[in-house]
C-alpha cells in the first residue's frame, strides 16, 4: 500500500490561503448540514504544560474520508524559532480505511487556522475591513496578516507584540505598521484578531469600539482566555462549534464561571450563517466576537484539498506502507 507523504514545503504549496477560505466555508456550512462527524478533541498534558491532542473527524457521502490530526503543543518552541504545534493529519479512505496521505500538521494548522478567521471577518465584520489590528507576532500573527489581507487587500495593519523586534519584522513584511500597545492597535480598528500565547486577557472592553469584530484565537484550552468577562458579556458570539466552546473555549468558559454568560450567549456556529439559518450582525454597532478554537473537519478538508492537487501535479512522495 502506498502512502502520501506532504511535508512543509508542500503543504504550504498546495494549500494557498485564498483556496484554504473557500474549503472551510465548505466544509462548516457541511458540518452545519450534519454532514460531517467532529467528536471533542482528547487531550493530555504533561506536568511542563506541554500537551498532546487527538482530532479525529469523518465526513460522509459516495466519497467518504476519515481524518486524524496528532498534534504535540509545546508553547516554548517559540523561543527558539519552531512551531509550538507539531505533528500530522492522516487521511484514510472512509471504506476501506486504507492510508491516503500523511501531511504535515503544523503547516495545516496555521494555514486554515487563519483561513477560518476569514471566514468569520467576511460573515460579521461591517463590510471589507479599513483598518485591522493584529495582535501578536508569531505563527497565527503572521499567518492572519495573510488571511486579512486575502479578504482586504486594501486594509491598514496594526500589528502590536510584546517582542518589538517581531513586530517590526512583520509590519515590515506586511506593509503595515506598529502600534505602540494593544490600546494603541485598537484605536480606530473595525477588525481585532488576537493571537496570543496570554493565560490573562489582553484586551479590555473599553478599548473597544462599537461595532468592532473580533477573533478570538489564540486561547484553545479551558485554562486560557486572551479577552475579559466584561467583553464577553457585552460581544455576541460566534463559534466554530458549540461543544467545543462549552468544553474547551477558557474565554468562554471564565466568564461563564464568574456568572456573567451562559450557554444561550452562544448566537451560532459560523456553519448556520453560512448556510442561512441564522443573520450574524444585526446592527452597525453590534461587538461581534468570533471564538476560535479549531477544529477536527478543518483539518480534513484542508487535507482532502492538499491530496487532491497532490495527485493533479505530482507533488509529494510515496512511500509503501
Amino acid at each position: 500500500m502506498a502512502v502520501l507523504i506532504l511535508g512543509d514545503h508542500e503543504v504550504r504549496t498546495l494549500l494557498d490561503m485564498e483556496s484554504c477560505i473557500g474549503a472551510m466555508e465548505g466544509v462548516l456550512a457541511s458540518l452545519a448540514r450534519k454532514e460531517l462527524l467532529n467528536p471533542l478533541r482528547f487531550v493530555m498534558f504533561t506536568p511542563s504544560g506541554r500537551g498532546m491532542g487527538l482530532m479525529p473527524a469523518w465526513r460522509s457521502g459516495d466519497a467518504s474520508v476519515f481524518s486524524l490530526k496528532e498534534i504535540v503543543v509545546s508553547p516554548s518552541n517559540s523561543e527558539i524559532g519552531l512551531d509550538p504545534h507539531q505533528g500530522a493529519v492522516l487521511l484514510h479512505d472512509g471504506s476501506t480505511g486504507k492510508l491516503r496521505a500523511i501531511l504535515n500538521a503544523s503547516a495545516v494548522t496555521e494555514i486554515r487556522t487563519a483561513a477560518v478567521s476569514a471566514v468569520a471577518t467576511k460573515l460579521l465584520a461591517r463590510g471589507t475591513p479599513r483598518r485591522v489590528a493584529i495582535v501578536g507576532s508569531g505563527v497565527q500573527g503572521r499567518s492572519h496578516v495573510r488571511a486579512m489581507r486575502a479578504i482586504a487587500p486594501d486594509c491598514e495593519l496594526r500589528i502590536w507584540s510584546r517582542n518589538p523586534a517581531h513586530a517590526e519584522a512583520l509590519a515590515l513584511a506586511a506593509h503595515g505598521h506598529v502600534a505602540a500597545s494593544v490600546r494603541a492597535a485598537l484605536d480606530g480598528a473595525d477588525v481585532v484578531c488576537t493571537c496570543t500565547s496570554s493565560r490573562e486577557p489582553i484586551l479590555e472592553r473599553t478599548w473597544i469600539a462599537p461595532g468592532t469584530h473580533l477573533n478570538v484565537v489564540g486561547s484553545s484550552i479551558a485554562r486560557a482566555r486572551e479577552v475579559d468577562t466584561a467583553t464577553m458579556a457585552a460581544a455576541s458570539l460566534f463559534v466554530d462549534r458549540r461543544e467545543s466552546t462549552l468544553n474547551e473555549g477558557g474565554d468562554y468558559l471564565f466568564a461563564a464561571a464568574e456568572g456573567a454568560i451562559g450557554p444561550d450567549h452562544i448566537r451560532a456556529e459560523l456553519g448556520e450563517l453560512l448556510i442561512g439559518a441564522h443573520p450574524g450582525r444585526t446592527s452597525e454597532d453590534e461587538i461581534t466576537l468570533f471564538k476560535s478554537l479549531g477544529i477536527a473537519v478543518e483539518d480534513l478538508a484542508s487535507a482532502e484539498l492538499c491530496y487532491a492537487r497532490a495527485r493533479e501535479r505530482g507533488v509529494g512522495v510515496e512511500v509503501e506502507f
